[in-house]
């Protein structure tokens, strides 16, 4: 009986399990199948502009019929939005050419910084933009060593403003590679006035480009910029670089080289789906061995039980008389 019971339970999860894989199965070849047929429908529209509405319906004709069955139904198309990466940023790469080559590369979404309590400045158009007038003079690449530097005029109440960040291409023989670092970046305003800033963690090896989605002074950020010193004017300001991607060394063709992202694999959600799926697991495997040791009677048997019969007067009198 007991290994009956070992039998379909052990059939009952395989079966459960077998059941969500080929959902699971199913589920990616219908989100494949309409990816596909999305891009190829968005395709159409952009080239010919002979796209119509009717063709929305028709790529997604394969996933309304699967859930068809299921009783579901789907309303409208849905509307998918890509993830932007960095190679689909809205402006071109600075580009810093030196000695007649170019040696840095540098974009980033949106550059903006802030002194003290004043409004937030807006570098972005200034510096990507089709009309920007960012003055890169100054800048400068050797072999150990790389030097950006961005000059904006006066902006609003600064006079004089720039930003220069200094790079370093290093040899490490624990990696057995060259790896540049952003070590500092500098604001210079009002013609003699520095603010200077410390990057942390800002490292990728020389044959990529490094790319993180903030970098920024402010904790909310993880503050990669920080102030060189207690007393430094640095501590009065606020600069935030969104979607920064640079390149210092190894540049070829005039392009980003495969990023090194500063993110890192275990981020809190995937901690908490981590923790969530152990949890699940020790459930599971506490009730399959709660399953396992089940008892149970094997044989059909009437409990045994003790009988107890009065004795008469006359067998007690026989007793006495024996003895």
């Amino acid at each position: 009986m007991a290994s009956t019971w070992r039998q379909m339970s052990l059939a009952l999860f395989s079966f459960v399990f077998l059941q969500i894989s080929s959902s699971f199965e199913q589920l990616s070849s219908f989100v494949e199948g309409s990816s596909d047929d999305a891009h190829s429908r968005d395709t159409s529209i952009q080239e010919d502009g002979s796209g119509t509405p009717g063709s929305v319906f028709s790529a997604e004709a394969p996933l309304i019929r699967a859930l068809q069955p299921h009783r579901w139904r789907i309303d409208a198309p849905p509307r998918r939005k890509l993830l932007q990466s960095p190679g689909f940023l809205p402006y071109s790469p600075l580009s810093v050419t030196y000695n007649g080559k170019t040696c840095i590369l540098f974009r980033a979404r949106r550059l903006a910084i802030r002194h003290r309590n004043q409004s937030l400045v807006d570098l972005t158009e200034k510096t990507f933009g089709p009309d920007a007038l960012v003055d890169t003079k100054g800048s400068f690449c050797s072999k150990d060593k790389a030097v950006l530097n961005l000059r904006f005029g006066d902006m609003e109440d600064l006079r004089g403003l720039s930003i220069r960040l200094q790079m370093s291409n290093t040899f490490y023989e624990s990696a057995g590679q060259n790896w540049f670092t952003l070590d500092n970046v500098h604001i210079h305003y009002n013609w003699t006035n520095e603010a200077t800033f410390n990057a942390t963690e800002v490292y990728a090896p020389s044959t990529n480009s490094y790319h993180c989605q903030h970098i920024s002074s402010l904790q909310k950020y993880d503050t990669l910029l920080v102030p060189s010193a207690n007393t430094d004017p640095a501590a009065h300001w606020h600069i935030t670089f969104t979607d920064f991607q640079i390149q210092a060394f190894n540049v070829q063709s005039g392009k980003f080289a495969a990023p090194s992202d500063c993110a890192t694999f275990f981020t809190p959600a995937i901690l908490m789906g981590l923790i969530t799926s152990l949890i699940l697991l020790l459930v599971l495997a506490y009730a399959l061995h709660m399953v396992v040791h089940l008892k149970h009677i094997d044989r059909c048997e009437e409990p045994k039980t003790t009988v107890y019969f009065p004795r008469s007067s006359d067998a007690e009198s026989t007793e006495k008389n024996n003895l």
